[in-house]
């Protein structure tokens, strides 16, 4: 009782150490990428980009009431603090276990849950923060089902498992380490039976989640194989085991069907309207991407398994070289914790075999494992030397993707730094603090907290959605400059009459249905490309007596298929064209941008006070440095006035 109470202590000063750190770190309101699109979701109860993660919606929906006494961001972003504290502190639990040291358990859980990629998830509203917690949740069921031999450790490592269907696959990369626990026992002999129905689980979830209806038979025959395998305990009690296993797979698949009802109201976020069995599939086979198979490569093998190598080095020291260029003291520290990890994985052998397999094979799986897996293109900030073609780069750094890889890898550097302490008779104390170390190392690049970022993408949104006219269909060109507009319409009810209109989804055909269902400015035709629907919708919405607008962001040659006149009212260009029904922008005369300089004016003193004391960070991500130019496009514009300045005009704001 008291080694369990002490490994209790452990993870609970753990998780509640890094609950601090992440609260402390925590971005006060929506983030850039796909956060302002899950808070809209969750706000509306409604579907986000395929997979649907219909579970992490609801838990997002029902968190945020419970909180609602703060802002609705804050508290969701919250949700991502706790899912991965909780994550560090069951780690910690686990490794308090594994070694039979609580303070190692301790040092190893705070390592892990300091890395940077881990860290990122953990202060803004992403799916992986929670996807990683169920992750360690599975593995510490099938730890506890290992030691204890009880089947109902088991059954709940399968249904941890199965949350990989409404949650996100992500959580199957453990499922290798999962089976394993459960089938080996800390005395060395193996109870096959429970890794079978776990591997059955698994077979059964990669079956559904990749609409094979084969492979999910396989899986379900092979828990039922189960049944016959081992004999450990009584036919009956595999058999209950077996039936807990195919019961909590159905009850986890059923979740997939909530994306179903809810589509069929049309929710406000609705994406690939899964209201048909048909559709449904669409968006749980996410075939709206196009998902690469194993072969052939999209990148050299090199290229892939080096790419990892940049990601773990913003790891554990990014403060010391906060951007994608590395420097000699972050690559130091990154290979001084390298070397904690090695001490750390051999000491953690010494100590229990088992635990030491469990742990190698998660960095396998979270880092060979997922690289060979998605067979992704070349980084975002990597390669361009090798491949120079920006098509055959990811449209930004993955490093999330190989989060269980470096969650492995602290969890052994922490052990490493107990180790080094002890060796060099230093006090626990200090042996703790260097496994906090990344904390410090960290801090200041991964915080959420400083301006302009923290601020910057709530700012677009209302910059782009407050100067319109009323009813005003605004087009915008990507992700950035429509997620945050979605969260500022939906949780912040700003501006909720005008329709925006992301130009690139019009290429799926449900989103061209969606706008024609609810705007009815396709005129019922949903024929055409990109360039052809958008020039349908914006003649459609002229005709309608609707202004017609167009971010800044959004390429000049694809707004001149849009309107032919254009005025600049500080961050969009609304049209001035009238009826184009007889224009050509192809053939007829090229467009001109007019100037309204009162306005220009107006907007610039509107947002100069804010941006002039202010610069961006240097960070990973250019994405903040990008747009903070963006909210620059008024003081450009009304400089013109006075002196050219056309060049910084056509490269940052699409002047022309």
């Amino acid at each position: 009782m008291i080694e369990t109470w002490t490994a209790r202590r452990a993870a609970l000063v753990a998780g509640a150490a890094m609950l601090v750190v992440y609260a402390a770190t925590l971005a006060p309101g929506v983030t850039f990428w796909d956060a302002g699109e899950f808070i809209a979701a969750a706000h509306s109860l409604g579907i986000p980009h395929p997979p649907g993660t219909p579970l992490f919606v609801i838990a997002l929906n029902v968190w945020a009431r419970v909180l609602w006494f703060l802002p609705y961001a804050v508290a969701t972003n919250l949700l991502s603090a706790a899912c991965t504290a909780s994550a560090v502190g069951l780690s910690a639990w686990w490794m308090a276990k594994s070694t039979r040291a609580p303070w190692i358990g301790l040092a190893a859980g705070v390592t892990a849950g300091a890395m940077t990629s881990v860290w990122q998830n953990a202060t803004e509203t992403e799916v992986y923060a929670a996807s990683l917690f169920v992750s360690v949740a599975a593995i510490v069921a099938a730890d506890i089902a290992g030691r204890s031999g009880e089947r109902k450790w088991t059954v709940l490592a399968a249904y941890l498992l199965a949350l990989s269907l409404p949650l996100h696959l992500s959580i199957l990369v453990a499922a290798p380490v999962v089976i394993y626990l459960a089938a080996r026992r800390v005395d060395g002999t193996w109870d096959v039976s429970a890794g079978v129905v776990l591997l059955g689980v698994t077979i059964a979830s990669v079956g559904v989640g990749r609409l094979s209806l084969w492979m999910t038979i396989a899986g379900v025959a092979v828990i039922a194989v189960s049944t016959f395998i081992g004999a450990r305990d009584t036919w009956w009690a595999r058999t209950q085991a077996s039936l807990g296993a195919a019961a909590v797979l159905a009850i986890a698949c059923s979740a997939i069907f909530i994306m179903l009802v809810r589509a069929r109201h049309d929710p406000a976020i609705n994406q690939a309207n899964p209201s048909t069995f048909d559709q449904l599939a669409y968006v749980v086979g996410r075939k709206q991407y196009d998902v690469a198979g194993l072969l052939p490569r999209q990148a050299p093998w090199w290229l892939q398994i080096a790419n990892w190598f940049e990601y773990a080095d913003w790891q554990v020291a990014l403060s010391l070289a906060p951007s994608v260029i590395p420097n000699v003291w972050r690559v130091l520290m990154t290979v001084c914790f390298g070397v904690l990890g090695i001490i750390g994985a051999a000491h953690h052998r010494s100590l229990d075999a088992r635990g030491w397999t469990a742990v190698l094979l998660l960095f396998l799986c979270g880092s060979l494992g997922v690289g060979v897996y998605l067979n992704l293109k070349a980084g975002a900030s990597f390669g361009w030397t090798f491949v120079p073609n920006a098509e055959m780069h990811e449209a930004r750094d993955r490093d999330y993707f190989f989060v269980l890889s470096f969650w492995a890898w602290g969890l052994w550097a922490g052990i490493g730094a107990m180790a080094v302490a002890r060796r060099v008779r230093w006090p626990v104390a200090a042996g703790v603090a260097l496994a906090a170390l990344p904390i410090a190392l960290n801090w200041s690049a991964v915080s959420r907290r400083a301006e302009p970022e923290a601020s910057l993408p709530r700012r677009v949104a209302s910059s782009l959605l407050e100067p319109l006219p009323r009813n005003a269909v605004l087009f915008v060109a990507g992700d950035n400059d429509t997620y945050p507009l979605w969260y500022a319409q939906q949780a912040e009810h700003l501006r909720r009459d005008v329709t925006v209109i992301t130009m690139p989804l019009l290429g799926a055909p449900w989103y061209s249905d969606e706008v024609e269902r609810r705007t009815h400015l396709l005129g019922g035709r949903l024929d055409g490309d990109m360039i052809d629907l958008s020039a349908r919708i914006a003649a459609e919405a002229r005709r309608e007596g609707r202004p017609v607008a167009a971010a800044v962001t959004v390429p000049a040659g694809d707004r001149n298929h849009l309107g032919i006149s254009w005025k600049d009212i500080g961050f969009v260009y609304l049209d001035q064209s009238g009826d184009m029904e007889q224009q050509d922008p192809e053939t007829d005369v090229l467009p001109v941008t007019l100037l309204d300089s009162t306005q220009m004016h107006r907007a610039a003193a509107d947002i100069d006070p804010w941006r002039s004391h202010m610069i961006v960070r240097e960070s990973l991500d250019p994405v903040h440095e990008y747009f903070f130019s963006v909210l620059g496009c008024p003081h450009l514009a009304d400089a013109t006035h006075s002196k050219p300045q056309l060049a910084s005009l056509d490269s940052t704001c699409n002047f022309r």
